[in-house]
């Protein structure tokens, strides 16, 4: 004999059934969902694929069928020509600031400002002490720090840029510096040196300089090439070689590694409507992948 308050319960279980079931499947469906990395353009660009960075609706991605140019792509993966930059020139790393576009000019030593509405382009840095301009990044206060790899000799340097465009070298004789990456508050640097496989981490004082140096994690193997943070400061590094994407917390903790199709990231950005797409460019496929992630990027604009 059932009790009626055990067919009250029955009768719940029931009707609640159903809905405690589909609740189920969303959330499944959601979780399968995130990291999962698939193919966001054709096969369109060079081997020289960089730079990744989301501006509005728009992704900018360096050296499209060649080198010397930048690209735009827009939210379905259509591939546009979107400037030409000066001969000679060379892009690699790109950030926005204050609606201008900066990119690090490689081959000629440079920093090049870059108007998103005119395309007209400017030089913004040089100096000839430079190995190469390889990767940037920018704080609040409009002052960039550069990282500056000679690939030939395994080493590398760091620098700063001011707002009025003067070069301040801040570390010589480094590891091959490469990827380079800004805390959300503003006051952490993050340099990875690709050949040594460590990641140091930095304080920036309030007038731009650095201080308390420490290894912030090491690789046992495979490369490194650009980083991003997001909002919650976890670091995400490309690992070159590996195909994955390593993402480790503030405190140095390996969090996951996400798997990617191709093999050699290059570097990524965050964007999309929620900054929770993150886009990766890939050298050996010579495509973009795109994943969603749980948390937005610390600077996406949209």
């Amino acid at each position: 004999m059932i009790r009626l308050s055990h067919m009250k319960n029955l009768i719940w279980l029931i009707l609640l059934g159903p809905i405690a079931c589909s609740q189920k499947n969303i959330e499944y469906k959601q979780e399968k969902d995130l990291y999962k990395s698939e193919n966001f353009t054709d096969s369109l660009f060079s081997i020289g694929i960089e730079g990744p960075c989301y501006y509005k609706g728009f992704l900018y991605v360096v050296n499209l069928h060649k080198r010397g140019n930048i690209a735009r792509v827009d939210s379905n993966g259509q591939v546009e020509l979107f400037v030409e930059l000066p001969e000679g020139s060379i892009g690699n790393g790109i950030r926005f600031f204050k609606g201008k576009m900066f990119v690090a000019d490689y081959k000629k030593h440079n920093v090049l400002i870059v108007d998103p509405d005119t395309k007209e382009i400017s030089m913004y840095a040089h100096s000839d002490f430079m190995n190469q301009p390889n990767d940037i990044t920018i704080r609040n206060s409009g002052v960039i720090f550069a990282a500056d790899p000679n690939w030939g000799k395994s080493n590398g340097k760091l620098w700063s840029i001011n707002i009025d465009g003067t070069t301040k070298l801040l570390e010589d004789r480094m590891g091959t510096t490469n990827g380079v990456e800004i805390s959300p508050d503003g006051n952490t640097l993050y340099v990875n040196e690709s050949v040594q496989r460590n990641v140091w981490r930095y304080d920036i004082t309030p007038t731009n300089e650095l201080k308390n140096k420490t290894l912030f994690y090491k690789f046992d193997d495979f490369g490194m090439d650009g980083m991003r943070v997001d909002s919650l400061g976890n670091l995400y590094i490309t690992r070159y070689g590996k195909g994955t994407i390593a993402v480790i917390s503030p405190l140095g903790k390996l969090i996951r590694e996400i798997k990617l199709i191709g093999m050699k990231p290059t570097n990524l950005s965050f964007g999309g409507k929620d900054g929770k797409k993150v886009f990766v460019t890939m050298q050996d496929t010579r495509r973009i992948e795109v994943f969603e992630n749980e948390v937005p990027g610390k600077d996406y604009v949209y």
